[in-house]
């Protein structure tokens, strides 16, 4: 017993020498006196924070002092939030959410094509908040279904919906509703595979969009493809807001979680926030607990958007399955109108790349259990900043030109207001915002992600400071208010450096990019026949002979 208490004599000896050694340093940026709080160690406590050198050196009660300082009384620090349903790729729409508290934003859903070329853009112009992208699946079908269409640059949400008008000027978009034979599924796996080499996060397969094209067969490939890596499919299942049989939706999300578990890859589904998410969201309970890595996210809106020509809105489908009502649902924030059936039609002819609002009423009584749900995570569906005739808009435009919906400029502030009026409780939102969003991807490999969505000693300083009480959306449905900035979020930081300041989007450029490393060699294996017929059956002679076509009598060109 003596020799322990020595032993601690000596401990506090000694860190009475050193810790004035560490609260006396001059941290980059200090934050005093704010109600710190991590989701991952459960800490919340009135602490202050150091910076130094992009990283949070110390978490204390002790004075420090800083370049700069924040005086966070009253206020909490929390992990900066982290968004992977982002299309808003470029800088203005950047520029949105950044002062919403996002630090973190990554497609995972529509993704980009040509991910390498993506990243080194990406890198060379800066970001305001860290950037990454998967592999989008449906992108790269236009390369092969669409050949008509001249594609020189990686396409993304910035420019997508141009390239999906040219594609639809033959009468035929080849993306979304042509099968793929052997030889093409095997061209868009091989672009797909070079995409992950290059440090791609995942694919994201926008299922929806594509049902009438997408066997179940292709779907499989795919998501083997991002096994062979380990990475995250992501998937806009293909019978999205269906309500009825046989197409019911809950039926293409056991599609992939079929596939996921045989495969034993990582899965996310893209907006768990329509019919049948209730059962979805039991689903990927119980798969977790078997040790996958399956989530879902929302964002906490009763209205979604997309583009004017999606497939899932075709009369036969809005109406005849879902049964709802054009001059009710299809809102354009351009003309700040309802459309009816008519001008619904003439619209999608006209200009197919056109982003619209689509009004889901069932969503208003289902918001609220979203709030509640372990590891459903927020994640905004943030458009591209578009004026009222969809050009994008330059970064020093007022944010009031903005014509998209309100979730680019207000997903996690409407969370964090939502979560106050219902009484969830704080530590637990914040973890829907940012932590287990983190966890899901890092425990894919991702380092990037251990680091962040945690308020902890020596992870990166993404940190979003904001009044408790007042936090709360702006932006409405209201042409000029689309886009108005939150109140309440006081100062946002990314890698140590300050982005928001007392509300005020600063034009500085500290993101970083989000990817894995770029591998020497692919993965890539095609799809063969003779392969498959060697490794599922018995070898019976002349009962598999192949005709000329090298068809037989399985993938007869159908697939």
């Amino acid at each position: 017993m003596k020799k322990i208490i020595k032993t601690f004599i000596l401990f506090g000896v000694f860190s009475l020498l050193i810790f004035p050694a560490i609260y006396a340093q001059n941290f980059d940026v200090v934050i005093n006196n704010g109600r710190v709080m991590d989701p991952e160690t459960m800490y919340d406590d009135i602490a202050n924070v150091g910076i130094k050198n992009g990283k949070i050196a110390v978490i204390t009660k002790n004075k420090i002092s800083g370049k700069e300082t924040i005086d966070a009384t009253g206020l909490v620090v929390a992990p900066g939030f982290i968004d992977t349903h982002f299309h808003a790729v470029d800088r203005f729409a950047t520029k949105m959410v950044v002062a919403d508290g996002v630090t973190s934003g990554m497609d995972l859903e529509a993704g980009a094509s040509r991910v390498g070329e993506w990243y080194a853009k990406k890198d060379k112009s800066g970001w305001q908040v860290n950037y990454g992208t998967v592999s989008g699946w449906s992108l790269n079908r236009m390369h092969v279904h669409d050949p008509e269409v001249e594609i020189n640059e990686p396409i993304d949400a910035s420019n997508q919906g141009g390239y999906v008008g040219k594609a639809a000027t033959d009468g035929v978009p080849g993306w979304s509703v042509t099968r793929s034979n052997l030889e093409q599924m095997n061209q868009i796996l091989k672009m797909t595979d070079e995409d992950l080499r290059q440090g791609a996060l995942g694919v994201g397969v926008t299922a929806a969009y594509m049902n009438r094209g997408l066997s179940s067969y292709e779907q499989f490939s795919q998501q083997r493809l991002a096994a062979r890596y380990g990475r995250v499919t992501s998937v806009h299942t293909r019978f999205h807001l269906n309500t009825e049989t046989p197409s019911e939706a809950p039926i293409g999300v056991s599609e992939v979680i079929a596939n996921a578990m045989l495969l034993k890859t990582p899965l996310l589904i893209a907006h768990d926030n329509d019919y049948g998410w209730w059962e979805h969201e039991e689903k990927l309970q119980m798969a977790r607990a078997q040790g996958y890595n399956f989530w879902g996210e929302y964002y906490p809106f009763a209205a979604g958007s997309t583009i004017v020509s999606a497939d899932f809105l075709r009369p036969d489908i809005w109406e005849a399955v879902n049964g709802y009502k054009y001059e009710e649902t299809i809102y354009d924030p351009g003309a700040d109108k309802f459309l009816t059936k008519d001008e619904y039609l003439k619209l999608a002819l006209a200009n197919p790349g056109y982003v619209i609002i689509v009004h889901l009423p069932p969503r208003k009584k289902w918001l609220p259990f979203w709030l509640t749900i372990p590891e459903m995570v927020v994640a905004s569906d943030a458009m591209a900043g578009v004026d009222f005739d969809g050009n994008l808009l330059p970064y020093e435009a007022d944010v009031s030109r903005f014509a998209g919906h309100p979730r680019t400029a207000s997903t996690y502030t409407t969370t964090l207001k939502l979560g106050r009026e219902q009484g969830v409780p704080l530590m637990f939102t914040l973890a829907q915002l940012s932590y287990w969003t983190a966890k899901h991807l890092g425990d894919t490999g991702l380092e990037a992600m251990k680091q962040r969505g945690r308020v902890q000693v020596g992870k990166v300083a993404d940190l979003a400071v904001f009044n408790p009480e007042t936090v709360a959306p702006r932006a409405t449905y209201k042409l000029g208010e689309n886009g108005l900035p939150p109140v309440g979020m006081l100062y946002v930081i990314v890698n140590g450096t300050i982005v928001v300041k007392n509300s005020k989007v600063l034009d500085v450029r500290p993101g970083q990019s989000i990817r894995f490393p770029i591998e020497e060699k692919g993965r890539f294996k095609p799809v063969e026949i003779n392969e498959w017929i060697q490794g599922n059956t018995i070898n019976v002679p002349d009962m598999h002979e192949l005709d000329d076509t090298g068809a037989g009598a399985i993938h007869k060109g159908k697939e």
